[in-house]
């Protein structure tokens, strides 16, 4: 009994010793690197305001993290080590953490285009991320002059476009000086729509000479713009009518804005 029970182990033996060398035991093995694409995402900079490159690289091992410029096939960096002149770039990595940052200090818009962030595998494999530098443009429409009836509302319309956010906030000034929406004149507001593109609407009821001169809008985060305002007595030529008149592109909106301040100031 014992001698078959020794047979009948050193046969089941035997058997799990062939099957281990059929095993394909590589199909277990650790993946290789790959990059987080959903967090790897492409990057909307304004000029001049630090940019990071920033991707991902799971189970990146012992391999080492590139990052290639492909406008002119420049090696930028290698790890933590930069190889270009340009001390505008820097590569960023926190020991322990997947992320491999390239930051580009005061960006113009000549940095525009495509990086290559480059894993040392073989044969190498990257994940391209695309830089779009902007710089957000500001317009008054209107401007450089508009021309108003005394009495009248004035409308002044302060668009900002090419953003990569909206500006935290828009200053509005009358001769140097900010507008004061609480003081004793009254009639005086502002409403700001904010989005892709933004929109600031200053409204001045009952236009007297004194609101004459020259207004500026300033967003936080682009060039300010300026326009210059002639309240005058009677009726003003037909040549200046529409000078900065909201109703060339936003009829409805200003219809509605100067409702909003009619019922406010009443």
């Amino acid at each position: 009994m014992r001698f078959h029970l020794f047979v009948l182990l050193a046969v089941l033996s035997a058997n799990s010793a062939e099957e281990d060398e059929d095993f394909d035991f590589s199909a277990y093995s650790p993946p290789g690197p790959y990059f987080d694409k959903e967090f790897s995402r492409n990057v909307t900079a304004l000029v001049g305001k630090t940019a990071s490159l920033t991707c991902r690289v799971r189970n990146a091992g012992n391999r080492t993290i590139s990052w290639v410029r492909h406008r002119d096939i420049h090696l930028l960096t290698v790890g933590r080590d930069t190889y270009t002149s340009d001390q505008r770039f820097q590569a960023l990595h926190k020991p322990h953490t997947d992320e491999w940052t390239l930051q580009i200090r005061y960006p113009q818009d000549r940095d525009s285009g495509v990086y290559e962030c480059q894993i040392s595998t073989t044969p190498p494999i990257g994940h391209f991320v695309h830089l779009i530098v902007v710089e957000p443009n500001t317009t008054i429409m209107g401007a450089p002059e508009m021309y108003i009836n005394r009495g009248s509302t004035i409308n002044l319309t302060c668009i900002v476009e090419h953003s990569p956010e909206p500006p935290a906030n828009i200053m509005w000034m009358h001769n140097n000086l900010e507008i004061n929406y609480d003081s004793p004149r009254g009639g005086v507001s502002v409403i700001t729509e904010k989005g892709d593109v933004t929109v600031s609407y200053l409204l001045i009821q009952r236009a007297k000479p004194a609101d004459s001169g020259r207004y500026s809008c300033s967003p936080s985060n682009a060039i300010a713009q300026e326009i210059t305002v002639h309240v005058l007595n009677g009726e003003l030529p037909a040549a200046m009518q529409h000078g900065g008149q909201l109703k060339l592109e936003y009829p409805i909106t200003v219809f509605f804005f100067s409702l909003v301040a009619l019922f406010l100031g009443t």
